[in-house]
């Protein structure tokens, strides 16, 4: 079973994760983590924070001569704005944010004590978990990319793009469209935002290349690979829905425009599908077709212009708290949504072959390729 939690503080010291369950014999490439960290700091439209921190990968448990050893692997990510004891009191929760809810959970006067963990400075440690994972995936082919969809009204336009077409143009753009003149449309409203005080939401899409069929089960509810990632996806700050396929889509449209015809492929000996409306999944487990999520986030709490709020002491009105923010982290969330995508489909990867180390994995995998193609399954 691989698991992974969090700790850490947005000014704390740093962000930390703990990760079981990986295989014995993982190369750690520490090249492609802090990659991977670098992504996440990307975008336009993002705060000046990212000017400060460079964040670095230090793998401090879990690893001899840079292999895992089949032990819980640690990994630290040092916060070069260590300030948390220096900075004010919030006493005038964010509408949107999770300040007052916190503070009534656990009997707080300072949204200081909320905010530190409940901000999106927490993801950085889950992109560390989400590299090792993808490490685990690209021993077996499986391939992750995500794009921008939406930001604010501008929608982007990829239809008929393939998956190495889409990863090409949505790495070399700020905005992570693989739509160019959707990107540039996407710029101006952001600067329009700026301006103003306010903030963008949007819509990524985390597509998974090389899945193999059968990941995941339908025989409990909690097993279903499609709920896993959703629950995932929706955890990332700010992410407020989340669709499997052409789920939201679906919900209006014909069941015969919906559902993905099966025909068999005599050259490559297989089952394929001739669309992929439900995104890789049927009854919760994989069917060999992409895997593809998207995430709806909302505009990012934090304002330039703030809205009402309360200060918790007095009860009087007053502006609610400012913090360094973004105004927009949609291209990040992104970033963040391929890890936590890249974790849930390792786990439901190892879950089904298994192996305490990546050579047993491996011969669990490819004996299941050769037995669906000697039963006609595949």
């Amino acid at each position: 079973m691989l698991r992974y939690m969090t700790a850490g503080e947005s000014h704390g010291k740093g962000m930390m994760a703990v990760l079981d369950g990986v295989p014995a014999g993982l190369d750690m490439d520490e090249v492609f983590i802090n990659g991977e960290l670098a992504r996440r700091m990307t975008g336009y439209g993002r705060g000046k924070r990212m000017n400060i921190e460079k964040d670095r990968i230090e793998v401090i448990a879990g690893c001899k001569a840079n292999r895992t050893i089949g032990s819980p692997v640690g990994l630290l990510i040092h916060n070069r704005d260590y300030r948390i004891e220096e900075l004010p009191e919030v006493t005038s929760p964010r509408p949107g944010h999770a300040d007052l809810a916190g503070m009534q959970k656990y009997d707080f006067r300072d949204a200081r004590n909320v905010l530190e963990r409940a901000s999106a400075r927490e993801t950085a440690a889950r992109v560390a978990a989400g590299a090792v994972a993808k490490l685990i995936l690209n021993e077996f082919a499986v391939r992750i990319l995500s794009h921008v969809v939406m930001i604010g009204k501008v929608r982007a336009d990829t239809k008929g793009l393939s998956f190495d077409e889409l990863l090409a143009l949505a790495e070399g753009s700020d905005v992570r469209s693989a739509d160019k003149r959707a990107a540039g449309r996407m710029r101006e409203e952001i600067d329009k935002a700026a301006k103003a005080g306010d903030t963008l939401g949007g819509v990524f899409e985390v597509i998974t290349e090389g899945v193999p069929p059968g990941l995941g089960s339908y025989a409990q509810w909690d097993r279903r690979l499609d709920g896993a990632l959703a629950r995932s996806v929706m955890s990332i700050q700010a992410v407020k829905a989340v669709s499997i396929g052409e789920g939201i889509e679906a919900a209006g449209m014909s069941g015969a425009r919906t559902h993905d015809a099966i025909y068999y492929d005599e050259a490559k000996e297989s089952f394929k599908r001739a669309t992929n409306n439900a995104g890789g999944l049927e009854g919760g487990v994989t069917n060999g077709s992409a895997v593809v999520v998207r995430g709806f986030m909302k505009p990012i709490a934090t304002l330039g212009s703030p809205l009402r709020s309360v200060d918790i002491n007095t009860k009087k009105e007053s502006a609610a708290a400012t913090e360094r923010s973004d105004i927009t982290a949609v291209p990040a969330c992104a970033v963040v949504a391929e890890a936590v995508v890249a974790f849930e489909i390792a786990s439901a990867f190892l879950e089904k072959f298994g192996g305490d180390s990546m050579g047993e994995t491996r011969r669990n995998f490819e004996a299941y390729g050769r037995h669906l193609k000697e039963t006609g399954l595949s």
